[in-house]
C-alpha cells in the first residue's frame, strides 16, 4: 500500500552534504598577505599586463585580471598592484589582481567641460610630459593649458616638450608661457649619425629630465609622441604617423596606453593615445585655486563670489601681488592662475 504525502515527516528528508550555501557567509575578505608587487603597463580587453620585479634578475611579465572583490575599482598603467595565483608568467597562465596600492597621483580627464564622468588616465606618476609641434600640426595652445590644470589638481609637475623646431622657431609660442616658468624642451630633426641621436637633436636634455621619474606623455596626434617614445625606449616600435593635409591634424597611431621602463635606468614613461581634447568637466574651480596656496591665502581678502578672474570686480589679488604680499609668488603666479581658471571655464573643449 503507498503512503500518503501525511504519512511524511521531517525524519524523511535527507541534506546532501557540501551542497552549496551550506556554510554560513562571513564579511572576512582573505588579506592575500602572500600576494606579489607587481606595475601595470597597459590594459587590454577586461586583461592587465603587469610587470614583476623590474630590473630584477627575477622580471617577468605577468597577465592578470581583476578580482571580483575589486568591484569597478579602476586599474591603469602605472598602478602598482597586488597579485596572486599564477604569477609565473608562462604563456597561457593568468594571475589575479587583488589589491590596488595607495596612489602617489591619479591623473583624469573627462569627455566634454560639462561631464563631470572621469576618465582615468595613469597612476603615480610624477612628471606630466606635454608634447606638441611648433609646426605641421599648428600647436594648440588651450590643449597645454587643459593639461597644466589636470597636471595643478593631481599634485604632477609638468614638462612643454616643442617638437618640429626645424620647420617653424618656437620662440614665439614659448614666450606666450614665459609668465608661467613653465620648464620646457625643444626638439628638432636633422642630426646626424654623430649627434645624440640620429635625426633627433635635444633628445639628450629630454632623458636628463625623464631621468629615475615615472612620467606620462600626453599630445595631439602627429606631434611626434611616437617618434620620441621610439628614440627614448629603443625597441619599442610605436606606430608613427603624418599630419592629414586637409584637417592639418593627426592620425591616431597609439591606440592604448603603455608604460615603458627606461634603459639603463630606474625610471618609467607611459605613452598615451592622441588626443583632439581634454576636458575638464571634473574639476572643482575651488581645486584649481588650493593648487596655489600662496594665491589661495591671500584671495580671501576677496569680495564674497569673486572669480579672481582679470575682469573680476574689487579682486584684492592684483593690488595684494603688486605691494609683494604675495610672498614668493609674483605677477607670473597669478597669471598662471588665471590662465588655467578662464580655461577651466570653458565649455567647449574642441573650440580650442
Amino acid at each position: 500500500m503507498s503512503r500518503s504525502a501525511r504519512d511524511y515527516d521531517e525524519s524523511d528528508v535527507r541534506v546532501r552534504p557540501g551542497r552549496r550555501g551550506s556554510r554560513p557567509r562571513t564579511k572576512e575578505r582573505p588579506k592575500h598577505e602572500d600576494a606579489v608587487t607587481a606595475r601595470v603597463i597597459s590594459v587590454d580587453r577586461g586583461r592587465w599586463r603587469t610587470v614583476v620585479a623590474p630590473g630584477t634578475e627575477d622580471e617577468r611579465a605577468v597577465t592578470a585580471m581583476r578580482a571580483r572583490e575589486l568591484g569597478r575599482s579602476p586599474i591603469v598603467p602605472g598602478d602598482l598592484v597586488g597579485l596572486v595565483g599564477d604569477t609565473s608568467g608562462r604563456d597561457g597562465s593568468l594571475a589575479r589582481i587583488v589589491r590596488i596600492q595607495e596612489r602617489s597621483s591619479f591623473l583624469r580627464r573627462s569627455a566634454d567641460d560639462d561631464d563631470s564622468t572621469e576618465r582615468p588616465l595613469v597612476a603615480n606618476v610624477d612628471l606630466m610630459v606635454m608634447v606638441t609641434a611648433v609646426a605641421e600640426p599648428e600647436p594648440r595652445g588651450g590643449m597645454i593649458d587643459r593639461c597644466l590644470v589636470a597636471a595643478y589638481v593631481a599634485g604632477i609637475e609638468a614638462l612643454l616638450v616643442l617638437t618640429k623646431a626645424d620647420l617653424r622657431s618656437p620662440e614665439e609660442f614659448l614666450t606666450s608661457y614665459a609668465p608661467l616658468g613653465l620648464d620646457h624642451v625643444v626638439t628638432r630633426r636633422g642630426g646626424g649619425a654623430a649627434t645624440e641621436h640620429p635625426g633627433i637633436l635635444g633628445l639628450d636634455q629630454l632623458r636628463e629630465r625623464l631621468s629615475g621619474r615615472v612620467s606620462v606623455l600626453i599630445g595631439h596626434s602627429g606631434v611626434g609622441k611616437s617618434t620620441l617614445l621610439n628614440a627614448l625606449v629603443p625597441g619599442t616600435h610605436r606606430a608613427t604617423g603624418v599630419v592629414n593635409d586637409t584637417t592639418g591634424r593627426g592620425r591616431h597611431t597609439s591606440s592604448s596606453a603603455l608604460a615603458m621602463r627606461l634603459p639603463e635606468d630606474e625610471g618609467w614613461v607611459i605613452d598615451t593615445p592622441g588626443v583632439r581634447s581634454f576636458g575638464l568637466g571634473h574639476v572643482d574651480p575651488e581645486e584649481l585655486l588650493d593648487a596655489f596656496a600662496d594665491l589661495a591665502a591671500l584671495a580671501e581678502q576677496c569680495p564674497r563670489g569673486c572669480t579672481h578672474l582679470e575682469d573680476a570686480p574689487d579682486c584684492a589679488l592684483d593690488d595684494l601681488v603688486a605691494d609683494g604680499q604675495a610672498g614668493t609668488a609674483g605677477p607670473a603666479r597669478l597669471v598662471s592662475y588665471r590662465r588655467l581658471a578662464t580655461a577651466l571655464r570653458k565649455n567647449d573643449p574642441w573650440a580650442l
